[in-house]
């Protein structure tokens, strides 16, 4: 794992100062740079996570809880990431508009997925007020 912090850091230096050298003789392909950058990390962070999922499959196993409702809770993380580290790299490129508008979307696409984990949750809050009355 130690080992990979140091591709993300050079993937991203490397990606900077080509950003910035190509800046100066071709403005439009700087951010043509970044975006390949950014697509580089995402993919090493990808693959890093790939090998984690089946601890999240064991912990719902353990704990009873039904793996779609993981699964979800995973979804909305991962979409959180992605946004955020792409809503980053839209503001570092002066689009602040449009990186505030895939913010919004992020946030609508995560409460659409949250609903069935609530309709769950008001699911299992009923069964247990009917256990009381």
């Amino acid at each position: 794992m130690t080992t990979q912090i140091f591709q993300f850091v050079g993937v991203a230096f490397v990606t900077a100062v080509a950003a910035i050298l190509v800046k100066s003789t071709k403005p439009e392909l700087a951010f043509a740079v970044t975006i390949a950058g950014s697509i580089i990390l995402l993919l090493f962070a990808l693959e890093i996570f790939r090998g984690s999922i089946d601890i999240f499959t064991e912990i719902a196993e353990t704990t009873g809880l039904n793996s779609t409702i993981v699964k979800t809770l995973l979804k909305m993380v991962c979409i959180g990431y992605i946004v955020e580290f792409s809503a980053g790299v839209l503001h570092d490129f002066g689009q602040d508009s449009l990186a505030d508008k895939l913010i919004f979307c992020g946030k609508l696409i995560i409460l659409v997925l949250a609903v069935p984990i609530l309709e769950s949750v008001l699911g299992l809050v009923n069964d247990l007020l009917r256990l009381i009355a």
